[in-house]
């Protein structure tokens, strides 16, 4: 594992020496070279030095290495420009090895170090490369949500290392118990996923971001709460299951809630920023639900939504871009304007909805017979959050592409070859994993 850790530091000298194509090189790179480090096993493999990894974190840390190399290809506008285009490459290398390091440590506070430090280089890269002066509130917004939730995070990791001498993942037990503890331990990963009541930073951060920062917030960063909950669910199993059915109750209708949310935005990225708050309702229920089906439903569909959400950000930066505008009333008839892009924008939205043959139907088969079987109430809710997941993703596209264009659009404009290259590669892995879902369920 330190392999990883000492080629990323190693880069920092590159990035700084302005190399942009050879960073970007050397993350694909790094790619492929990790998806030969699973070996599709559920224990933990590589361990040594404080590290280790398993079927789950093995899954997310390549997520992570696919959408920073993404991230570059997206920002070449920074390079084009000479906007700190090497400032942003370091912050880039930054974000990478603290999330690297979060989803690798078998230790707790180890854990909790790394996923605060993450918010560090995400700030940097809203404050640095967003777009309007709206972005300094949407950081702090972003600052204050995670950081007020962590610290009776902070006071519980420190109170079990007093009590049981170690905080490592495996050596966790059912000991546990109350409702301060239980609140404690999870609400800092239900404002990262983020919950409904505890949303209002995701879409403040999303619309003020600048691509690369929607694309690791929707791709990786909301992925870190899923992960912390699995991690500290084992300390509190039976105690936790009198009071889940609440948490699943309140994320099924604040997903309904947000689903209604969706079909009243004017903005592109609000609208996809609202389908992401959408969709993570459905994977807290299902983690909430402590079954086998609701378990690994949600790591799908997180692995899923980051290549889906991600991709759609960078469809909706292509429209900004040539029309320096997200509203739907400017990015309408976009199939008479960018008529090649128009394909992409079917085949994300689609995926969106759940249609195969992309990775979120399977993850949403997964989370409907796992949140069924833990109770048939929650069937009500489960049959409107897929209605309307398929309601505001047609919006999104029936909107954006059909209609008069804008007055003030007069040729059509053709994409370039790295924007198609760059959808492509969100679309390809999010379809072809479908074929090994087998290694999942």
């Amino acid at each position: 594992m330190l392999m990883f850790i000492f080629s990323l530091l190693f880069m920092i000298p590159l990035s700084l020496l302005n190399s942009w194509w050879a960073v970007q090189f050397w993350f694909f790179f790094l790619s492929f070279m990790f998806i030969f480090f699973g070996d599709f096993k559920f224990f933990v493999t590589n361990l040594g030095f404080g590290m280790g990894v398993d079927f789950f974190s093995w899954l997310m840390i390549l997520l992570k290495f696919w959408i920073c190399s993404l991230m570059i290809m997206s920002s070449c506008s920074i390079k084009f420009s000479f906007y700190f285009s090497d400032i942003f490459m370091l912050i880039v290398l930054l974000l990478m090895l603290s999330l690297y390091v979060s989803f690798s440590v078998i230790n707790l506070f180890n854990f909790y170090l790394f996923f605060e430090f993450s918010l560090i280089p995400t700030l940097m890269l809203i404050l640095g490369w967003g777009y309007q002066p709206e972005r300094v509130s949407a950081s702090m917004y972003l600052i204050f949500y995670t950081v007020a939730a962590s610290l009776p995070l902070l006071s519980c990791i420190l109170w079990m290392e007093g009590h049981i001498g170690g905080l490592c993942y495996y050596l966790f037990f059912d000991l546990f118990g109350g409702v301060y503890f239980y609140l404690a331990m999870i609400l800092a990963f239900l404002i990262k996923l983020p919950m409904y009541m505890f949303h209002l930073w995701l879409p403040k951060a999303h619309v003020e971001a600048p691509i690369s920062g929607s694309m690791i917030l929707a791709g990786v960063l909301l992925k870190l709460g899923g992960y912390g909950l699995i991690r500290v669910f084992k300390c509190m199993v039976f105690y936790s299951l009198n009071f889940n059915f609440y948490i699943i109750l309140l994320s099924l209708y604040g997903g309904l809630m947000v689903s209604l949310i969706c079909l009243r935005q004017l903005d592109l990225k609000m609208l996809i920023a609202y389908s992401s708050v959408s969709h993570m309702s459905l994977v807290i229920s299902g983690l909430f639900s402590m079954n086998v089906w609701g378990y690994y439903g949600s790591i799908i569909m997180m692995l899923g939504h980051g290549l889906c959400s991600s991709g759609l950000f960078c469809l909706s930066n292509i429209s900004y871009e040539r029309l320096g505008s997200r509203l739907f009333i400017l990015n309408k008839g976009m199939i008479s304007y960018m008529p090649s892009m128009s394909l992409w924008w079917f085949m994300l939205s689609a995926c969106n909805m759940s249609a195969p043959p992309s990775l979120n139907l399977i993850g949403e088969i997964s989370l409907l017979n796992g949140l069924i079987s833990y109770s048939y109430y929650t069937m009500f809710f489960l049959f409107f959050l897929s209605f309307f997941s398929c309601v505001y993703s047609l919006y999104l596209y029936s909107f954006s592409q059909h209609g008069c264009f804008y007055s003030g659009l007069y040729s059509v404009s053709s994409c370039y070859l790295i924007e198609f290259h760059l959808i492509f590669l969100h679309w390809f892995p999010l379809n072809i994993m479908f074929m090994c879902c087998d290694y999942y369920l």
